[in-house]
């Protein structure tokens, strides 16, 4: 069992930059790939970032490309997702998430944290 925490959420201008942080609870962390997810109100959860246990491979959705961050500290077992230029549309509650096999995969993310709410003014 990996218990995820997020923090680093908030209310931010469009244009702005946020990072958020994920804690997890055990040192097995260190070998799950992670993922950030999102869902706004009103639609479905989507994928936005992920990164190989290793750190040594990332992916992310196409609409945060080039704004967006994900990177890791296994000694931490932390993970992070640094966020600028936002906008408007990337406001959400924000997840982090553990993947027991295929990280491209959702249904593969087993461990989740409870969220953080990004609100982006503009």
């Amino acid at each position: 069992q990996v218990q995820l925490v997020e923090s680093g959420g908030g209310l931010v201008q469009a244009g702005g930059s946020l990072r958020l942080s994920c804690a997890a609870s055990r040192r097995t962390f260190n070998y799950y790939a992670m993922g950030w997810f999102r869902q706004a109100p009103g639609k479905e959860r989507e994928f936005v970032a992920t990164i190989s246990w290793t750190g040594g491979s990332t992916y992310y959705v196409d609409s945060v490309k080039g704004r967006f961050t994900i990177s890791r500290d296994n000694a931490k077992n932390m993970v992070y997702l640094q966020m600028n230029s936002l906008k408007p549309e990337d406001t959400a509650v924000y997840y982090c998430a553990a993947a027991t096999g295929n990280p491209g995969d959702i249904n593969t993310y087993n461990f989740w944290g409870p969220g953080t709410q990004v609100t982006v003014s503009s």
